[in-house]
């Protein structure tokens, strides 16, 4: 009765920001239900299909509903864009060449990202002669240093100034899309030849805007994360200007092919769906983090980001104080999971980490962080990243579980 109790007083202090994550929710909704409208979207576009595509209706009304909800000039979004960080390559890759540079505004990118930007002789970034750059966020979590960004615009040229607006694994908060706009319209004051790319990742429908209503030329991000809803089973979007989209399709497939071409046999229902459901279920998971924000603060755990306020991202870190503490946290939100509950998880070599990594993931589709799951890499400060949550009383369920052991 003790742990009911505590999740009882959280949910009625929560209560102001409850409603505020439901109104954003409703605001979503519409937004995405306009979208749908405008493309009318009707049975045949959920139909499959093989070859080429040349005929796949499905494939071009799915990229011209994220565009939409998106308010963007363009975008792509395909179940072949295997994940977050491939949809983040397809767009560096198309958009940068030999001898550009190309700028991080938030610090060390994700660690998945290490080997697209610096890895040696496995095609990266840097063995075709593109120069990484970044400016490091200043210790205040999460606050852009906006003299160094404006420093260093005008001292060198670079085609494309990248922002991640999830925390990753690093020690900050999310940026809100009002942030995002405040640094992209100074890069675009400063250099106005330099792209802002934003790498969107847990945030969709966290607020009413997304980055490309907020001076971002390029954003991208997973399927299996926000805008698919639970539901998508793989994929990944791109969206913004059109001619950067445009560069990023020839990366997809070929150039001078791009998006006119691609077919999917098992056709496009989950795609439309999740992302239908996408606003709703979004809303979930944040007031899943936001709850067990409060209760682990309330017992004396260190927790981001703060609950006074809504988050911009999904990520809830929860910190402890040594590496069996941290594993068994994960282990307890394992086995609260629908999906391989008895499953004992364990840290591994993951490919693209440089730690080895412990990943709670008793989810429907395999990796799906908008789905309940829970990850860290086993290095000090031991900190545990849950994200997710496809229903509220899912992450409220698993909270009491995890507290009772």
């Amino acid at each position: 009765m003790q742990i009911e109790t505590e999740i009882k007083n959280a949910e009625m202090t929560l209560a102001p920001l409850f409603a505020a994550v439901e109104r954003t929710a409703l605001f979503n909704q519409e937004k995405t239900l306009n979208a749908f409208q405008k493309n009318r979207i009707a049975p045949r576009h959920f139909a499959g299909t093989t070859g080429y595509g040349y005929d796949d209706e499905g494939r071009a009304a799915l990229s011209a509903v994220f565009r939409d909800v998106l308010n963007a000039d363009a975008a792509i979004a395909s179940p072949y864009i295997a994940s977050g960080t491939h949809a983040l390559y397809l767009a560096l890759s198309g958009v940068l060449r030999s001898g550009d540079r190309f700028l991080s505004l938030t610090g060390k990118p994700y660690d998945t990202l290490e080997g697209i930007i610096g890895g040696e002789g496995i095609g990266s970034l840097r063995d075709f002669g593109i120069v990484f750059e970044q400016i490091d966020i200043l210790s205040e979590p999460g606050k852009l240093n906006l003299e160094a960004i404006e420093k260093t615009l005008k001292a060198k040229k670079y085609k494309l100034a990248y922002m991640q607006r999830s925390r990753g694994y690093a020690a900050r908060r999310a940026l809100s899309v009002g942030e995002i706009e405040e640094a992209a319209r100074l890069v675009h004051a400063v250099s106005p030849e330099t792209a802002v790319m934003v790498d969107n990742c847990y945030g969709e429908f966290t607020e009413t805007r997304e980055p490309t209503e907020a001076g971002a030329d390029l954003i991208a991000g997973s399927l299996i994360k926000n805008p698919g809803g639970g539901l998508a089973p793989s994929g990944g979007y791109i969206a913004g200007r059109a001619d950067l989209v445009r560069l990023a399709e020839y990366r997809l497939t070929a150039p001078g092919l791009g998006c006119e071409i691609g077919s999917l046999a098992s056709g496009y229902k989950p795609y439309f769906q999740g992302l239908f459901m996408a606003p709703h279920t979004v809303a979930q998971a944040i007031k899943g983090s936001l709850l067990v924000g409060a209760v682990m603060k309330n017992r004396g755990f260190k927790t981001e980001p703060a609950i006074d306020r809504a988050p911009s991202d999904l990520i809830r870190s929860v910190s402890f104080d040594t590496a069996e503490q941290l594993i068994g946290f994960c282990r307890q939100i394992q086995y609260a999971s629908p999906v391989d509950s008895f499953v004992t998880c364990e840290p591994w070599n993951m490919p693209g980490y440089a730690d080895k990594v412990i990943m709670a993931a008793g989810t429907f589709n395999q990796g799906a962080s908008l789905e309940l799951s829970c990850d860290a890499p086993i290095r000090p400060p031991y900190t545990a990243y849950l994200q997710g949550g496809l229903t509220y009383e899912h992450v409220k369920i698993a909270l009491k579980r995890s507290l009772e052991k």
